[in-house]
């Protein structure tokens, strides 16, 4: 809604407008010290930065840090999914196609699958990579925009409606549906995309279908390309992006957001675009867009990409808030619970690598592993911080996609993509579970006051003429 629509609804002129916002924010704003004098965990997390403990979880772990005689240390970073360590499952998997159905297989059953067992779950996903095309025509191609984030919300609210037990969430209903999801997404996201720039920017309009037989990763640069060809490089490379994007434990915001609205008794679609609501934002899925336009800003005013003196000035001047956003970030640096490295970052930087070298940009991965390295002394002194920095998932992602001719518009999007597998798992893990609705509480620190008749109310300063 545009300024111009804003004032024909409120039929407030500019001023009053202004009075309108200002009060707003004046009858919201609540002190900060209050939050200090009755120890709220704002954000659920404690005085140190840490989580606190709202549930319990056997789907993935997230460690950073480890206990010795009380102290927690740091440590290099280890994710498990189903208790195995996923650099394990990516550096040993046998073959180079279907990781990502292999994971997620394990995190919705738990067990990582034999051969016949992966080849006929990956024969099912394939038989549900289906869209009608009155669904795409009358769906995904109306009301389009440029976040492709709200068309997968869209889409997955709409596929209610097609669904003929929509609100069962019995365990054999919820599985259907979960498993309809995740092979649906990839194609709602191509289908949103492509929608979107046909009517919005003339592009020529290619709707093409997913082939069985193909990987995950295989299918989305097929439908996404308008040649619909790909290296097996950068098939491998995508395959291992939604591995290490397809969970992180049931405290991150988009996992915790499907527990608690699946604890409420809703439908699967409405806890999965709830989901997806979540990971939307920036502070979460959509960091790794944030870390691209940096490193845009980053390339405008650093000359030289191999000098490390320039590049530290510049910055400098970030973390001082005097450059970029001004918010003194350096996005892509820095985990809530990693410490000394992110097993996704690192893993994301040997593929970040290779690639670079397939591409020939290898001097524009040097400027990424310059500024990693040169912003995590900077940022710990410009913050007096004593727990380590490292590189998070999103640092390199976006780099990646870049390199594969991933528009930007999908970054976020192919998180979803992959994310929906550790969602689904969460889902049935809540269920199955049957815990009450979580309902975490909240204090009241207003004043109660008496209600006054309409005459008798001096708060005149905004008209509604």
């Amino acid at each position: 809604m545009n300024n111009e629509d804003m004032m024909k609804i409120t039929s407030l002129d500019p001023e009053h407008l202004h009075q309108l916002v200002e009060q707003t924010m004046k009858i919201n704003r609540i002190d900060p010290n209050l939050y200090v004098e009755y120890d709220v965990k704002r954000g659920l997390r404690d005085m140190n930065g840490n989580g606190v403990l709202t549930g319990l979880t056997e789907i993935s772990d997230v460690c950073g840090t480890q206990s010795v005689d009380g102290k927690k240390l740091p440590v290099d970073g280890k994710l498990f999914y189903q208790g195995y360590e996923v650099s394990d499952i990516i550096r040993n998997f046998k073959g180079d196609r279907f990781r990502f159905e292999e994971v997620t297989y394990l995190l919705i059953f738990g067990e990582l699958p034999t051969q016949k067992q992966l080849d006929g779950f990956v024969r099912v996903l394939a038989d549900l990579q289906e869209l009608s095309g009155s669904f795409v025509s009358d769906v995904i191609m109306k009301a389009t925009n440029d976040n492709i984030m709200n068309s997968l919300m869209k889409s997955v609210l709409a596929l209610y409606s097609y669904d003929e037990a929509p609100d069962d969430i019995s365990v054999t209903n919820v599985l259907r549906q979960s498993l309809q999801l995740i092979a649906k997404m990839p194609l709602l996201a191509a289908y949103g995309f492509h929608s979107y720039r046909h009517i919005h920017h003339d592009d020529t309009l290619f709707i093409r279908t997913s082939q069985k037989g193909l990987s995950t990763a295989e299918n989305i640069l097929r439908m996404i390309r308008e040649d619909g060809k790909y290296t097996p490089l950068e098939a491998d490379v995508l395959d291992t992006c939604l591995v290490l994007h397809a969970e992180h434990g049931g405290g991150n915001n988009s996992s915790f957001t499907t527990h608690v609205v699946t604890s409420s008794g809703t439908d699967t679609y409405s806890a999965i675009s709830a989901a997806i609501a979540s990971l939307k934002g920036p502070k979460h899925g959509g960091a790794n867009l944030k870390v691209q336009h940096m490193f845009a800003d980053i390339k405008k005013h650093v000359k030289k990409w191999d000098d490390k003196e320039e590049i530290r000035n510049y910055l400098q001047k970030i973390v001082n808030k005097e450059a970029f956003d001004k918010t003194g970030l350096v996005y892509g640096i820095g985990h809530a619970i990693y410490t000394l490295s992110d097993p996704r970052g690192v893993i994301l930087k040997e593929y970040a690598q290779r690639l670079a070298k397939e591409k020939g940009r290898e001097e524009e991965f040097a400027l990424y592993d310059n500024v990693e390295n040169e912003s995590k002394a900077l940022i710990a002194a410009k913050h007096t911080m004593f727990k380590p920095l490292c590189a998070n998932v999103d640092f390199y992602s976006g780099f990646i996609y870049s390199m594969l001719g991933i528009p930007e518009e999908l970054y976020t999007p192919l998180f979803a993509i992959s994310r929906i597998s550790g969602w689904c798992a969460h889902r049935l893990e809540e269920i199955v579970n049957a815990g009450k609705i979580i309902r975490p509480a909240y204090r009241y620190v207003g004043h109660h006051r008496e209600y006054e008749p309409i005459d008798k109310r001096n708060n005149k300063d905004i008209q509604f003429d």
